[in-house]
């Protein structure tokens, strides 16, 4: 979070739009909304989709670029989350797409502590193996 001259909190987001991999131009109905705390992805013309993921939900995040995509300076970005409804999410042929990505890294974790959320990886030890009593 910015804070402007006069002591105001800024909020800052990224709005980007899907693109066609051909110029890269925004000629799809799918948005893509990185705010501090949350991702909101809106699809559809006649039928609108919106799905919500809290910024302290995502675990790990990928980026990806084809060679057309990097012609045409975009990327896609796999948000690997601990949400419910959706444990991947795509934002798929976007600019900016590697400040985007850590702007996701940095708001994940500064979220993630927030609100004091461990992620806890499972590494394969059976409780039986750990029982001290016999």
């Amino acid at each position: 979070m910015a804070a402007s001259d006069d002591g105001v909190k800024l909020m800052i987001q990224f709005i980007e739009r899907k693109r066609w991999l051909f110029f890269g131009l925004p000629f799809t109905f799918t948005k893509y909304t990185v705010k501090e705390d949350m991702i909101t992805i809106d699809k559809g013309l006649l039928k609108t989709i919106e799905n919500d993921c809290y910024m302290y939900k995502v675990q790990d995040v990928q980026h990806s670029a084809t060679l057309i995509e990097k012609i045409f300076r975009l990327g896609t970005i796999t948000c690997f989350t601990g949400d419910t409804t959706d444990p991947q999410i795509k934002l798929e042929h976007i600019r900016n797409s590697k400040a985007i990505k850590e702007f996701i890294l940095e708001q994940s974790e500064k979220a993630r502590l927030k609100r004091r959320t461990v992620n806890m990886l499972d590494i394969g030890t059976d409780s039986t193996e750990l029982d001290v009593d016999g």
